[in-house]
């Protein structure tokens, strides 16, 4: 290398060194050294370029699952561990540093209050340790949705939360669960995915948590946002993000599940309507001490004339009672269809069946007024 490229390299490496004539073997080995020590700090500059700490959650569900034969539908959920699915995917190595744990191992048809409980206490306690930089949860997608809400509504950091399962079962021909961990990994640490809340990632697509819902059997793309859309895209752990969640969630919520066990989550119900329903199933659940009653009305949240009153009969006795829709999407505003104001309901707005059980559950811990509850439908 010429001598006369010496000071350009003192810029680029912070060292001075004087431009004066000196002779040749000194100027090669002056050239040598700066070269080396160029060298030197772009290695340690990489080197400090640390993977980002994920905790993967296990919770079981298809994406564990395993099934007798690859030419049969069936399959057992929950038959791999967490460090099964780890160590499957040896490309996560490079993207992250992980710790896994199982938390149950179980099918998400069977998820349980005990379960969101502990899965809950546990992320909270793995984030506040300062070096993990995220959270992954493996879980089935039957009732993925609703942990993903249910964690929206209680978790208590900022650091990314991301849910993820699968349609196939692991042992498939072109199972989709190796992709979705991959991807799941590497949106827990990027640090676009911070401040969100918790997110839903299958087949490349991203939601938030309170958007997102299951809506087919089998097919891989089974997850929709069909309210306010997608959160945004991954591409082989790249993300890209369409949209911001402007939903009260996580650090903003005051929700928490300190102190908090099944026993004392109050009891809510979820009435399906339907032609020629009647008012007994509401009825005896009023007698069975249910504290919450969500109805999943036709269209804009309504239902039977027989339903309604029995409804009222419940609000009257300090039952609250939440409408809206199973028609899978739309809003169910106050006052439209059905007088809430008169009858003492309250209006689920975008929120799901599911979802509306949700916060219906967790707000009757704070408060039993109605307008007081129907102010969470409206934040939340």
């Amino acid at each position: 290398m010429n001598a006369k490229l010496l000071p350009e390299f003192s810029i680029l490496l912070g060292v001075r060194l004087k431009d004066v004539r000196i002779p040749t073997h000194a100027a090669i080995l002056r050239t040598a050294f700066a070269a080396l020590l160029f060298a030197a700090t772009i290695a340690c500059s990489q080197a400090g370029q640390s993977l980002p700490k994920i905790k993967v959650l296990a919770t079981g569900g298809t994406i564990s699952g395993a099934q007798t034969s690859q030419m049969e539908a069936g399959y057992k959920s929950g038959t791999f561990s967490v460090d099964d699915l780890i160590k499957a995917i040896p490309q996560l190595k490079k993207i992250a540093e992980l710790s896994g744990e199982q938390i149950t191992n179980i099918g998400s048809q069977t998820m349980t209050h005990e379960v969101w409980l502990k899965l809950a206490a546990r992320i909270d306690e793995a984030l506040e340790v300062s070096d993990n930089d995220g959270v992954v949860i493996t879980h089935g997608t039957d009732t993925l949705e609703e942990t993903g809400y249910f964690l929206t509504l209680v978790v208590k950091s900022a650091k990314p939360v991301v849910l993820v399962g699968s349609m196939r079962p692991a042992t498939a021909i072109s199972a989709d669960s190796a992709i979705n961990l991959y991807n799941a990994v590497a949106l827990a640490g990027d640090p676009q995915a911070r401040g969100r809340g918790p997110l839903i990632i299958l087949n490349d697509t991203i939601h938030y948590a309170r958007e997102a819902q299951k809506m087919q059997t089998t097919r891989m793309d089974t997850f929709a946002s069909p309210n306010r859309g997608i959160a945004g895209m991954i591409n082989t752990g790249k993300a890209f993000f369409y949209s911001a969640n402007t939903a009260r969630h996580t650090t903003k919520s005051e929700f928490s599940v300190d102190g908090l066990t099944a026993g004392n989550l109050p009891q809510v119900e979820v009435v399906y309507s339907y032609t020629n329903l009647g008012g007994e199933i509401i009825d005896a659940l009023v007698d069975q001490g249910a504290k919450g009653i969500v109805l999943a009305g036709v269209g804009d949240g309504n239902t039977t004339d027989a339903a309604l009153a029995a409804l009222e009969r419940a609000a009257k006795k300090g039952i609250a009672v939440v409408r809206s829709s199973r028609t899978g999407s739309g809003i169910v505003d106050r006052n439209v269809e059905v007088n809430d104001d008169k009858l003492g309901f309250i209006a689920g707005m975008e929120l799901s069946p599911q979802k509306a059980r949700i916060l219906l559950m967790l707000g009757l811990i704070k408060t039993t007024d109605a307008k007081a509850l129907q102010q969470y439908f409206y934040e939340y």
